[in-house]
């Protein structure tokens, strides 16, 4: 599995997707920046404690990365079904449960390693930042941040599984569009937030769409040695 992996990212090149997620980074930080200058000068209050700053952030953070997944998923699986270049990795002698699953691994891995290491770099440059710019009425300690980075793994953990929901629809019909619209869909409940029930941060309904992101994974290669590829 691990040598197939390494095939895999040989294989495509990340580098646009390092480059994305920088990008991502520096745009979400910005735009964390100007809620707060907004909330400042419209005295319009939306976050109060480092509680509900990381929360933004957190939220955002998993929401850019779960369509980054989607995107990683349309390039690796869905587009070589289309394109139907999948056959000539079927013709090697390894099983192709092996193939798929190694493919959605690299997805599952990278989406959690850049939403947990985003996170980290996002609130750490807030808390950089605060100290020379006066953006945030509130304060954000070290000890928070660090606290933020523990916090961030079940989440981070949570969010890998359900990154692999749009498999399902991608599947359906191999549309590269599809697969990255649906992820949207998915990002706009499980990312959703109100302050009677707020989803993002209930950890067990997160943990519940990661395993339905499993389930489908499972399902898309249970029977694929028995099926065609086109």
């Amino acid at each position: 599995m691990l040598h197939l992996m390494k095939l895999e990212m040989k294989k495509f090149k990340f580098g646009w997707y390092v480059k994305g997620a920088l990008i991502a980074n520096i745009i979400i930080t910005a735009l964390f920046i100007s809620i707060n200058y907004i909330q400042e000068i419209e005295n319009d209050v939306i976050m109060t404690n480092s509680e509900e700053a990381f929360l933004l952030i957190g939220a955002m953070v998993r929401a850019t990365f779960i369509v980054f997944a989607a995107v990683l998923l349309a390039q690796l699986v869905i587009e070589e079904y289309k394109n139907k270049t999948i056959m000539l990795m079927f013709s090697y002698p390894i099983k192709r449960k092996k193939i798929i699953a190694s493919k959605l691994a690299i997805i599952a891995i990278l989406t959690f390693i850049t939403i947990w290491l985003s996170n980290i770099v996002i609130t750490g440059a807030v808390f950089l930042l605060q100290g020379y710019f006066s953006f945030i009425s509130y304060s954000i300690t070290f000890t928070e941040w660090m606290q933020q980075a523990i916090n961030m793994i079940p989440f981070a953990i949570a969010a890998a599984g359900t990154s692999l929901i749009p498999l399902y629809f991608g599947m359906r019909k191999y549309s590269v569009p599809t697969t990255i619209v649906s992820s949207f869909l998915v990002v706009s409940f499980a990312c959703s937030y109100n302050p009677a029930f707020s989803i993002v941060t209930t950890i067990p309904i997160q943990f519940v769409l990661a395993a339905v992101g499993i389930i489908i994974a499972y399902l898309a290669i249970r029977d694929i040695e028995k099926e065609d590829a086109i």
